[in-house]
C-alpha cells in the first residue's frame, strides 16, 4: 500500500539535541518515547553478538568456516554492481536500488534510511521513503551521526506495518535488539559496513585539509585501492593515497570512543551487507540468510556478480598498524615514515598490499585490536562487556590476549 506524506511536526523526527549517553553514537533510541531501551539495545554496553546472530540467521558465526570469524555468518558473499549505475549513487547503487524495487513492488509500506540535509550535502537527515522515485534523495554518502532509529515510532504511528530499513552497524544492531518488541509485521535489513565516523563537522575540517576547494566536493570515497577519490561539482576527479593524508593535523578525539571501539565493521546482523571493502573497485555483497538472497534476487539482471578475489598478505600490515596505535596514545595511528618515502608506498600498497578479501580481513583485524588498545587505555572496566569472543580470536596472532578481569568468566569466553 501508499501512503502520502504526512507533515505533521509529530512524525518528524526529534531534532533536540541527544539525551546525554556515555559511548554513544545517537542510533535514536534515546530520542525515543521509552529512551531507557538504550540499556538493553545499545551494543556499547553489553552486546550479545552470538545470540542476535543466532536469533537472525539462524546460527552464530562459525570460525571453522572460512571468513566467517572475520565478516559474521553468511551464505554468498560477491562483487557486484548494477550494469546501469544509478546516478548520484556512491557506487553502482545496489542498497538503493534494492529498497526502490520493495517499494515499487509493494512488499514494503516504506524505507527508513537517510538523506542529505536541505542546509548541509554531509549531513545525515533520517527519513521515511514510500515512494520508489522519492528513493534518489537518499543516494550518496553521508557523514556525521543522525538518530535513525527516532522514526520507527513515527513509521507505527503512519500505519506502516512493513519496513525496510538501510542502516550501519550501530543502528542495526540495536534495530534487531528491539525487533521483537516493535510490532511490524517484518522487517528488512539492508546494511552499510562501517569502520569510523565522526560528525559533520568535524568531516568538514578534514575536507578543508585535504582540498583547497572543499565547497566543490561532490563525493568523497576510502578505496580499497588506499586511495581517497574526490569528485568536484566540474566533473574532475581527484585520488589522494592514504598515506598522503594529513592525519596529524586532526584533534586526537576526530573519531570518537564509540567508532575506535566498534566490534561489528562488516554489519553482521543486517539480512545483506552492501559495502566496498571486499570489491577491489566494485561493490562488496554479502548475503547473510535467506532474507538477504532474495533482496539480491530483486535485481534480477540488472546486477552482475563475479567471484570474490583475495590477494597479499595481511599479518605485517596489521601489526604495523598495532604499534601505531601503540604509540598514538589514544589518538589517531601515528605514522613514522619520512616524507620522500611515502610516494614509494603509495604506489607499491595497491600493487602488493592486501587485496580484495585480504584488505577486508586486514581492516576488520585492524579494528580488533584498536577496540582492545582503546579501552584498555580509556574504558578498561567496559572490556569484559563490550568484547565478544570473536575479537580476542582476531587479535591473538598479535600477541593480543584477555587479561582476568577483561573477559566475563563464564562458558567459551573463560577458556580464552
Amino acid at each position: 500500500m501508499n501512503h502520502s506524506p504526512d507533515p505533521s511536526p509529530d512524525l518528524q523526527p526529534n531534532s533536540a539535541p541527544s539525551p546525554h549517553r556515555n559511548l554513544c553514537t545517537d542510533c535514536g533510541i534515546s530520542r525515543s518515547s521509552e529512551p531507557k531501551r538504550c540499556a538493553s539495545a545499545c551494543q556499547f554496553i553489553s552486546p550479545q553478538y552470538a545470540a542476535l546472530e543466532s536469533r537472525v540467521h539462524g546460527r552464530a558465526r562459525d570460525p571453522n568456516r572460512a571468513d566467517e570469524l572475520h565478516f559474521g555468518p553468511f551464505l554468498h558473499m560477491h562483487r557486484a554492481s548494477l550494469k546501469k549505475p544509478s546516478p548520484g549513487a556512491q557506487w553502482s547503487g545496489i542498497t538503493t536500488r534494492i529498497a526502490e524495487v520493495l517499494l515499487a513492488s509493494k512488499v514494503i509500506d516504506a524505507v527508513l534510511t537517510m538523506e542529505a540535509d536541505p542546509n548541509d550535502r554531509w549531513r545525515p537527515s533520517p527519513v521515511l521513503i514510500d515512494q520508489p522515485e522519492d528513493m534518489a534523495k537518499a543516494r550518496g554518502m553521508r557523514m556525521g551521526y543522525a538518530p535513525l532509529l527516532s522514526l520507527l515510532e513515527p513509521a507505527q504511528q503512519k500505519g506502516y506495518k512493513r519496513l525496510a530499513v538501510i542502516g550501519i552497524p550501530c543502528q542495526v544492531y540495536a534495530l534487531r535488539a528491539l525487533e521483537k518488541t516493535l510490532g511490524f509485521e517484518k522487517i528488512y535489513v539492508i546494511g552499510t559496513p562501517c569502520s569510523d565516523n565522526t560528525s559533520t563537522e568535524n568531516f568538514h575540517q578534514f575536507l578543508n585539509l585535504i582540498t583547497p576547494n572543499p565547497k566543490a566536493v561532490t563525493y568523497l570515497e576510502f578505496k580499497a585501492n588506499y586511495h581517497v577519490e574526490l569528485r568536484y561539482q566540474n566533473g574532475s576527479r581527484q585520488e589522494i593515497p592514504f598515506l598522503q593524508l594529513p592525519l596529524a593535523d586532526l584533534p586526537k578525539d576526530f573519531f570518537p570512543l564509540t567508532c575506535r571501539t566498534c566490534v561489528d565493521y562488516t554489519n553482521v546482523l543486517a539480512d545483506i551487507t552492501v559495502g566496498y571493502m571486499g570489491g577491489e573497485g566494485e561493490q562488496w555483497v554479502i548475503t547473510r540468510n535467506q532474507t538477504g538472497e532474495q533482496l539480491l534476487s530483486l535485481l534480477g539482471d540488472e546486477v552482475e556478480l563475479k567471484k570474490t578475489g583475495s590477494a597479499g598478505k595481511r599479518h605485517s600490515a596489521v601489526l604495523g598498524f598495532k604499534k601505531n596505535v601503540e604509540l598514538a596514545a589514544g589518538g589517531l595511528p601515528l605514522r613514522k615514515m619520512p616524507q620522500w618515502l611515502r610516494p614509494i608506498v603509495s604506489w607499491i600498497m595497491p600493487r602488493l598490499g592486501p587485496r580484495g578479501l585480504e584488505f577486508a580481513r586486514t581492516r576488520v583485524e585492524m579494528k580488533a585490536i584498536e577496540s582492545i588498545i582503546h579501552l584498555r587505555r580509556e574504558q578498561p572496566a567496559r572490556m569484559k562487556h563490550m568484547l565478544p569472543e570473536h575479537i580476542w580470536a582476531l587479535a591473538k596472532a598479535y600477541d593480543l590476549k584477555p587479561q582476568a578481569d577483561e573477559v566475563q568468566v563464564s562458558g567459551a569466553r573463560a577458556a580464552l
